[in-house]
């Protein structure tokens, strides 16, 4: 059984100590831009925007985005389940099994299109259950990704490849499939620690700690009635006078 406690207190202690590999420096920062451009960030936030709207944790926009990432690779690709990397328009096989599909309809926009579905399906329906997290401090940050890939690193007592491959706090040891583990084997996927830092030398709204509040659109957008058609006033009115007489011969 993992202390999940403890594990956020030794994955801060390995934030804090950690240094990136200097041969896999320009990946990650390639990795860390392509995330960052405004197409693909808005994409990434109107997830967390949904989430919010809904009434759930602000699971942030860069957290979603290092998932992808590992997960299928993440933009420019926007054809993969957020939970395992399967195709959208297929039932996953990979865990969690028995996902999808999700498809594209008529008039989807970046707000509600078959990807951004499948992320919410995998945020909220998918364990470890990210839209209930509530600990964005950066062992938390840390320990909800090793989570999402599951806690079997933890229970060997070793750092998890999917977070800390690419920094001098990993060296070895990888789940090749689901529950099969081999010490020997070297994940050369890029960590989702690596990755953040890359990001955050971009981006400085990257925080930890509480979310900051999110530019959420007004829950009726889009179906408000018209405004009223207002007459224009004449430009001949312009007296008081004369303009308020105008207004009553318009209201009769």
């Amino acid at each position: 059984m993992v202390d999940v406690h403890a594990l956020v207190a030794r994955n801060a202690e390995r934030w804090a100590n950690m240094h990136l590999k200097a041969d896999r420096i320009a990946t990650f920062d390639k990795i860390a831009i392509t995330l960052c451009l405004l197409e693909n960030k808005q994409r990434f936030q109107a997830v967390t925007k949904r989430l919010v709207q809904a009434g759930y944790q602000p699971v942030p926009w860069w957290f979603i985005a290092i998932v992808a990432v590992r997960e299928y690779g993440g933009p420019p690709r926007w054809d993969r389940q957020l939970s395992q990397g399967d195709p959208l328009s297929g039932v996953s096989h990979n865990e969690p099994a028995g996902r999808g599909p999700f498809f594209d309809h008529p008039g989807d926009t970046i707000d509600n299109d078959a990807w951004l579905r499948a992320a919410l399906d995998a945020l909220v329906n998918c364990a470890p259950y990210a839209f209930m997290w509530a600990d964005w401090s950066i062992g938390g940050v840390l320990t909800l990704w090793e989570e999402y890939n599951g806690l079997g690193y933890a229970a060997r007592g070793v750092p998890s490849a999917y977070v800390w491959s690419g920094t001098d706090q990993y060296v070895s040891g990888k789940y090749v499939a689901d529950h099969v583990y081999r010490a020997s084997a070297i994940d050369v996927q890029e960590g989702c620690a690596a990755i953040l830092a890359s990001m955050m030398k971009i981006d400085k709204s990257i925080v930890f700690g509480k979310q900051p509040p999110i530019d959420l659109p007004h829950p009726d957008q889009g179906k408000l009635p018209d405004p009223p058609v207002v007459n224009p006033v004449p430009p001949q009115l312009n007296s008081l006078w004369s303009f308020i007489k105008w207004v009553f011969s318009i209201w009769g």
